[in-house]
């Protein structure tokens, strides 16, 4: 296990505890995704059924809408009752509605345990972010919010080929990954405690201007996630048409993990030398740049190439947006203000098969990624122009 920075030692939280906040996370982001590897086969198998392919793909989606439809829930019991107990009951939940997708052999009933671990998801990401933003300030809560979205990235690195590997054996064998959940709970119910209230936390006053910057970061989570996506519900797709093995699509779609977590590892460095509009401006742009990629060279290994730039975007773009939620909000709203970002993700995630759907028909996958790549890039160009002005006018004022 990884050990956290010296600047992160604080002896009133126990390095069990830290550890297992962050194991913890590597079961939240790609959750819905650990099963991409299947989908290929599982279409095959619920051929029969109409709109299998359409509810195919929901199988791993209605994951994400269930994550964003309880989230609030999960922020109001995170600020009520405190996120150690929405961590143990999350966790558990976790691993009996993740596992129960092995035992099903119904398509509809599948998508109910699909729904169930939605639930599950977002109470431990909720609870994680809370606790993480109760435990730390400054720039210590800086790194130790990097190293959240490290780790949720490594789960993907992790369980994505090992997701790949399992599935040629069965589509259904991947769901057992999910029963990690239940080794995790241990650990964090001996170790985690509550520490609300402990660190002090400046209040805004100006609530319109936080809700409408609090707004704004919601729309950005909501764009991103939505393109970001494309990766794990279509790259699937788009290399079985290569004739790609189902291992080989776990490795090329868990690349784009691997860079996010790298990206996030260097957050806090970067963060001590651009601002937030900056770092967000940046990741917007790598990701817009890697779905371009992906999308104009049609190669296994160009697409490869380019979900690690996309993935680099990511992972600088969840820690800051995290931190600059903590940030905006006071200790007693904090977990509500951060499970909306938990919502905003997570229904990006749910409906980008929706969205891209329409592009996919009429240009083909490869066409969906440009056409995304093109839109952020545009975006990402047109904010960097406005943080340059910006920065001569503040310049000429001095």
């Amino acid at each position: 296990m990884t050990t956290p920075p010296p600047s992160l030692r604080d002896p009133a939280v126990s390095r069990l505890a830290r550890g297992t906040i962050l194991v913890a996370a590597t079961l939240t982001i790609m959750a819905p995704a650990t099963i991409a590897p299947s989908l290929p086969a599982m279409e095959q198998v619920f051929a029969g059924q109409a709109g299998a392919s359409l509810l195919v793909r929901l199988v791993m989606t209605i994951t994400s809408l269930t994550i964003a439809v309880s989230a609030p829930v999960s922020g109001l019991v995170a600020d009520r009752v405190g996120s150690r107990p929405l961590l143990l009951a999350g966790l558990v939940l976790y691993a009996l509605s993740g596992t129960a997708g092995y035992f099903v052999d119904d398509l509809y009933l599948l998508l109910a345990t699909r729904a169930l671990l939605g639930v599950a998801v977002g109470a431990v990401m909720t609870a994680v972010s809370a606790t993480i933003t109760d435990w730390f300030d400054g720039p210590r809560r800086a790194s130790f919010l990097g190293l959240q979205q490290m780790f949720a990235s490594l789960g993907g690195v992790v369980f994505l080929p090992l997701a790949g590997v399992l599935a040629t054996i069965d589509w259904r064998v991947p769901f057992w990954l999910y029963g990690l959940a239940a080794v995790v709970a241990l650990p964090a119910f001996v170790s985690v405690r509550d520490r609300r209230g402990e660190v002090p936390v400046a209040a805004v006053r100006d609530g319109r201007v936080v809700s409408g910057r609090v707004l704004g970061i919601y729309l950005l989570a909501f764009g991103a996630t939505t393109a970001f996506y494309l990766a794990p519900t279509q790259v699937p797709f788009l290399l079985d048409s290569l004739g790609t093995s189902s291992a080989l699509v776990g490795v090329v779609v868990a690349g784009s993990t691997l860079s996010s977590a790298l990206a996030a590892l260097a957050f806090r460095g970067l963060r001590g030398r651009l601002d937030s509009a900056a770092i967000t401006t940046l990741s917007i742009a790598l990701l817009g740049g890697g779905w371009l990629l992906v999308g104009a060279t049609g190669t296994v290994p160009g697409i490869a190439a380019g979900l690690l730039v996309g993935g680099a975007g990511v992972g600088l773009a969840v820690p800051n947006l995290n931190l600059r939620l903590s940030e905006l909000a006071s200790p007693e709203w904090r977990g509500r203000v951060l499970s909306g970002l938990v919502v905003a993700i997570f229904l990006g995630q749910f409906l980008s098969p929706l969205a891209a759907q329409p592009l996919i028909q009429a240009t083909g996958v490869g066409g969906a990624f440009t056409l995304a790549g093109i839109v952020m890039s545009t975006g990402a160009a047109v904010a960097a122009a406005g943080i340059r002005k910006h920065t001569i006018t503040e310049r000429k004022v001095r």
